[in-house]
């Protein structure tokens, strides 16, 4: 890795400084320290959603390593929190220039989902962990506030290794939802002081198994709440009401939907590949959605096309920009950051919107 990393670093910062010299000729300013665009990196997306990635953007030394990249968020102060199953460094803090703020965590092996929670003048995180079974609660340096292990007492599970949850929903009063997503695919709920109140989902309550991945909870313009998850295999989008009643679903077919996150009246889905499982070369890409949960736009896929009926049509990889996206965000600024699941240790991306 040594040596690769090495001839990557030297390819950046030789880039970079070529484009800075240029910069500097057109009388631009740019920002200290930041990874330069390249006029010749590839334009990715579909209409008023473009984007150009920033090459070497969070790449690090051997001394704080990716194994998958999981989850991502994004703080008060602009940084950019990556999760990572990697336990040398399960948590990676990066400024918005890509730099290392801060790392911590060594007690996740199966670290897979991460959410940031505003709770007052405070932000924490809850992260979920596939292989100890559990949910975490921490302070944004690593300190444990609480956590919740397998809902033995529900009926529901019959030995620890049955429940595997893979994200947490919040809403706004501090409830919170757990998907058990790898394990029996039941949504449980919980009460701001972190008591569970109620369960539901599972086969009997027609949630399919490899469903339920990740999600957030939703609030439309009238300020009512719903449960908006992403079904991972079956390809498409649920939405729930907060009791766990079915309310619609959103087809996004050729696509395999991990994650979905509202920025401003969008919203960006993370598809680990198109037609996963069934085509386990299939490199993934990622979905820019407009307020009604239609497509607009595809980085790294092809143009959303839908037909007379409504009805979208399959949609696909173009090119190699992607390899198993699991997380997308979006900065204050516009800018898209993807962790990557079975990537080969890779950082996470940065693209710029144009």
């Amino acid at each position: 890795m040594s040596s690769t990393f090495s001839r990557r670093r030297f390819l950046q910062l030789s880039g970079a400084a070529t484009a800075l010299a240029s910069a500097r000729t057109l009388g631009a300013s740019p920002l200290a320290g930041a990874p330069a665009i390249l006029p010749s990196t590839p334009l990715l997306g579909h209409g008023d959603f473009r984007y150009r990635q920033v090459p070497g953007w969070g790449v690090l030394d051997d001394l704080t390593p990716v194994n998958h990249g999981h989850g991502l968020a994004i703080d008060r102060k602009g940084h950019v929190i990556l999760l990572t199953d990697e336990v040398r460094n399960n948590v990676i803090i990066y400024d918005r220039r890509g730099r290392l703020v801060h790392k911590w965590g060594t007690a996740y092996p199966g670290a897979h989902g991460l959410s940031l929670v505003r709770e007052g003048e405070h932000e924490v995180l809850f992260l979920t962990d596939l292989r100890t079974h559990r949910v975490v609660k921490t302070t944004l340096d690593g300190t444990v506030l609480a956590e919740w292990r397998w809902p033995s007492d529900t009926g529901r599970y019959e030995k620890e290794d049955q429940y595997r949850p893979s994200w947490t929903l919040h809403r706004a009063n501090g409830e919170f939802y757990v998907l058990d997503g790898y394990g029996r695919d039941y949504i449980l709920h919980y009460d701001a002081t972190g008591r569970r109140i109620g369960v539901f989902g599972g086969a009997e309550g027609g949630i399919t198994h490899w469903g339920p991945h990740g999600g957030m909870v939703d609030t439309d313009a009238a300020g009512r709440e719903s449960l908006l998850i992403a079904m991972s295999d079956q390809q498409y989008l649920l939405r729930l009401d907060l009791a766990g009643q079915p309310i619609s679903r959103t087809a996004l077919p050729g696509g395999n939907p991990r994650q979905i996150r509202r920025f401003g009246s969008h919203a960006v889905v993370a598809h680990l590949a198109d037609n996963w499982p069934r085509d386990r070369q299939s490199r993934g890409f990622v979905s820019i959605l407009d307020a009604d949960l239609r497509v607009v736009a595809n980085v790294g896929g092809t143009a959303p096309e839908y037909d007379d009926a409504g009805q979208l049509r399959p949609m696909r990889q173009v090119g190699e920009t992607f390899i198993h996206p699991h997380d997308a965000i979006v900065d204050a600024e516009g800018s898209l950051y993807v962790a990557q699941f079975d990537s080969g240790r890779t950082y996470p991306l940065k693209f710029e919107r144009v």
